[in-house]
Parts: C-alpha cells; sequence; structure tokens
C-alpha cells in the first residue's frame, strides 16, 4: 500500500499514531508480541528496537523497553539456581520432570502456557492449566496484563476444580510469570512439583502448545470480538463447554476429554467391584472349607 501511493512506511506510521493512537499503540504491542515470540524471549529492546525499524516503524528505544517491561517479555538471563526458604531477587529455574514421566492416569501432570489475544484497541491474555493425561483444560484466566496474578487465576481454578493430591507436577516454560515467588508458593502449598522446559526447547511443552493451536485456529481467529466482555463469554463457551465436553482428540481414541475421563473412572469402578466380588467369592470358599 506504501509502495502504490509513495508513501513511506515510517511516515504511514507516523500519521497513523498521531490520527489513531490507541490502534497503533495495540499494533505496536501485537508487533513487539510476536518479534519476541518469534525468537523465543532471548531479545532484548535494542535487538526488537531494530527489528520494528526494519519493518518500517519508528519508536523510541525507551518505548519499546517500556512496553516489554509492562508485558513481561523483557529477556531473563537464565542461571542455575539452587531453590532455599529464602528469598533471592533472581528467578528460579527447576528441573525438567515431565520428560521422564510416564502418564498412567488424570492429576498426575498439569501443563500451563499463556497467549495473547488481539482486540481492536487493546490487548488481553488467556493463561490456561490442562491435564497432560487427559487433555481437559482445568484451570484458566483472562486478564489485560501480563502480571503473576494472571498465572495465579488459572492455578487457583485448577486447584479449585481438580483438588489434587500431593505429588502433582506442575510444567511451564521458563517465563517470570510462573518462577514468581507468589506462584511458586502456591505450588508448595498444595504440594505439587514445579517443572520447567528447556531453555529454547517449546517441544518440552508441545501438549499446551498443541492445544493453544487449536484454540487460535478454532475459536480466536474465527471471530471478531466486540469488547472484553464479548471474549469471555466465548471463552468460557469454549473452553468449559465446546473443548471439555464435545472437541474430539485422536490422542483420545476420538473422544472428548470429558468423556476420556470417565471412561477412566467406570474401568475403576469395574475394578473395584470384581476385587470387592472376588473376596466374597473367597470368603465363601473359607466358610464352605470350615464347615467341611
Amino acid at each position: 500500500m506504501c509502495r502504490t501511493t509513495g508513501v513511506s512506511r515510517a511516515g504511514f506510521y507516523r500519521a497513523w499514531q498521531e490520527r489513531e493512537p490507541k490502534k497503533e499503540e495495540t499494533e505496536l504491542r501485537g508487533r513487539i508480541q510476536q518479534i519476541v515470540l518469534q525468537h523465543r524471549r532471548n531479545y532484548g529492546y535494542r535487538r526488537v528496537k531494530k527489528d520494528l525499524k526494519d519493518q518500517g516503524w519508528v519508536v523510541n528505544r525507551k518505548r519499546v523497553a517500556r512496553i516489554m517491561a509492562e508485558d513481561n517479555l523483557l529477556s531473563v538471563r537464565k542461571r542455575r539456581y539452587i531453590l532455599t526458604t529464602q528469598s533471592a531477587p533472581d528467578l528460579p529455574v527447576f528441573r525438567n520432570l515431565a520428560a521422564t514421566m510416564k502418564l498412567t492416569g488424570i492429576n498426575q501432570l498439569w501443563v500451563a502456557d499463556i497467549t495473547y489475544i488481539h482486540l481492536q484497541e487493546q490487548f488481553l491474555y488467556l493463561a490456561v492449566v490442562l491435564d497432560a493425561y487427559s487433555r481437559r483444560v482445568v484451570g484458566w484466566s483472562l486478564d489485560d496484563t501480563l502480571q503473576t496474578c494472571l498465572v495465579v487465576g488459572a492455578l487457583r481454578n485448577a486447584i479449585a476444580q481438580r483438588r489434587p493430591e500431593p505429588g502433582l507436577v506442575h510444567h511451564s516454560d521458563r517465563g517470570s510469570q510462573y518462577a514468581a515467588r507468589e506462584y511458586i508458593t502456591l505450588l508448595e502449598k498444595y504440594g505439587i512439583e514445579p517443572s520447567m522446559s528447556r531453555a529454547g526447547n517449546p517441544y518440552d511443552n508441545a501438549r499446551c502448545e498443541s492445544f493453544i493451536k487449536t484454540l487460535k485456529a478454532e475459536e480466536i481467529y474465527t471471530r471478531q470480538y466486540r469488547d472484553r466482555a464479548d471474549m469471555e463469554l466465548h471463552m468460557s463457551a469454549f473452553l468449559d463447554q465446546y473443548y471439555n465436553y464435545h472437541r474430539l482428540h485422536s490422542a483420545l481414541g476420538y473422544r472428548s476429554p470429558a468423556s476420556f475421563e470417565q471412561s477412566l473412572r467406570s474401568r475403576a469402578e469395574e475394578q473395584m467391584s470384581f476385587f470387592r466380588h472376588e473376596e466374597i467369592y473367597r470368603s465363601d470358599v473359607a466358610e464352605n472349607r470350615e464347615a467341611l
């Protein structure tokens, strides 16, 4: 469009910023999100600014740094860390426990991630927690901030719904929200073991990545949300009703997560019933032998 009209991209963005500042700000945040995620959170604000400049954006480095700080997109130095009871200014990085787990049931491994949703004049952020065995969404939270409260809300929702026994493993990437003291304290309170992906390896959290891809393809990209209230309504319908109860998964034998979990419960009840009948049978045999 700029080439056709003979206008430079930089001039277009400057005029757009003066004419529609809210939309320009939202679009800029979206471009920064794309750049940071494309480079797996390894880019600092200087590299992001250079990438924006190559795309035609005229933006001050301080503004880029401010937006990245507000959205928790600043790159975090990854270093070896030993968790102690004393608080430390550095964020912890936990061992990847999920990589060696062989799942046999629900509430053994939860996986968590965050994605962003671009509305017309703002961003909303969605945090989700999935049961890795059944692929069921057990907790989610929607907010206009990427602060720790976003992921804490999703985790609290999951705990309230599932009431897991101690020993459950919670796996996430190395985002600062999941390493925050408030989040780790909540995990420790319920006996949940934290686990994190290896640096620069998205396949470690493939189940959650796959879910987010499905969510965007089947819900987010198919609608134009009017506002936050409209989006929350549709998100609740998709996650709590359609995805958990109706969407079929090839990995689950083409059953929905809820149907798959129900089959697990039915199988467990049948086994318990079998053992009870076996005990009754053995008791009868013992009584007959005593009578003889």
